[in-house]
């Protein structure tokens, strides 16, 4: 019998302020104890939380906005982690040393307050392709109740970006996005798809607002290992999605059947050239 590897995600279905970090790290942080008092194990902040994400309003400004990983917003953030006693996962535009050249990033933080890591946006969408630099790997992280991994928004409609983390022995993919209001039909297909086909879990944290004419209404979720969304933030407002999820139940599943067993059957000899440049 497998081991029960029990974990409380906590996803804040953050409203940013357009480029204000400081008071919208303040505000996230207030947020990340309140989830650590919930008994939160891993919580969860979408993309470009701390900035905001609309680019025509930000764009002209983020050399002003953007950090390096040792600035106060991921400072913050690892105090928060600290007195919580939780992995934190949250989106961030930084800079990388030698280079002022943006990312839209993540950063992932362990109950000490230590950070693991970062991961950067490998799809870059639309405008982003202005602003940011694309990453090139990573999103792995060792957690004490499992391997997590991570993707940004753009990154969940490519299945090869969650087929990667899977075959890297994540359980839990985490999406952290700022989904806009007129592709929500892809925000409920693309989190659930990536579950299924990889019988991993994945949680999926959305923005909430209105900045300028973009609209980003929420409805951050939950799904099991066979694509089944089992919890979800229906009202289109800020809040905290308190979800309790096992990972056992990933490798159980896949023993006894409950789950396809797409990665046992896999078959690369046939199509890995063909994802090859």
């Amino acid at each position: 019998m497998t081991e029960s590897r029990p974990v409380r995600l906590a996803l804040i279905q953050f409203e940013s302020e357009l480029g204000n970090p400081a008071k919208n790290t303040e505000r996230a942080c207030q947020m990340i104890a309140e989830a650590a008092e919930a008994g939160a194990d891993l919580v969860l902040l979408p993309e470009l939380f701390s900035t905001g994400y609309q680019l025509n309003a930000i764009g002209p400004i983020l050399g002003d906005l953007v950090e390096p990983v040792d600035g106060p917003t991921v400072r913050a953030l690892q105090e928060a982690a600290r007195a919580g006693g939780c992995y934190v996962a949250a989106g961030v535009a930084l800079t990388r040393e030698l280079t002022a050249v943006p990312y839209n990033s993540s950063v992932f933080i362990d109950r000490e307050g230590s950070l693991l890591g970062t991961y950067d946006k490998q799809h870059l969408w639309a405008l982003e392709r202005f602003y940011f630099r694309g990453g090139n790997g990573g999103g792995v992280f060792d957690t004490d109740f499992g391997r997590v991994g991570v993707m940004i928004c753009y990154d969940m409609g490519f299945p090869e970006t969650a087929r990667m983390l899977a075959l890297k022995g994540c359980d839990l993919v985490l999406c952290l996005a700022a989904w806009c209001k007129e592709d929500m039909d892809g925000w409920y297909l693309n989190g659930p798809s990536r579950a299924l086909e990889n019988t991993v879990y994945t949680a999926c944290v959305n923005r909430y607002g209105v900045e300028d004419d973009l609209v980003m209404p929420g409805h951050s979720y939950v799904s099991n290992p066979r694509g089944h969304i089992i919890a979800e933030l229906e009202g289109e407002a800020e809040g905290v999605l308190v979800a309790d999820i096992d990972l056992a139940d990933v490798a159980a599943g896949r023993m006894d059947g409950r789950y396809p067993p797409y990665l046992r059957d896999r078959r690369p000899e046939l199509y890995d050239d063909v994802l090859l440049p």
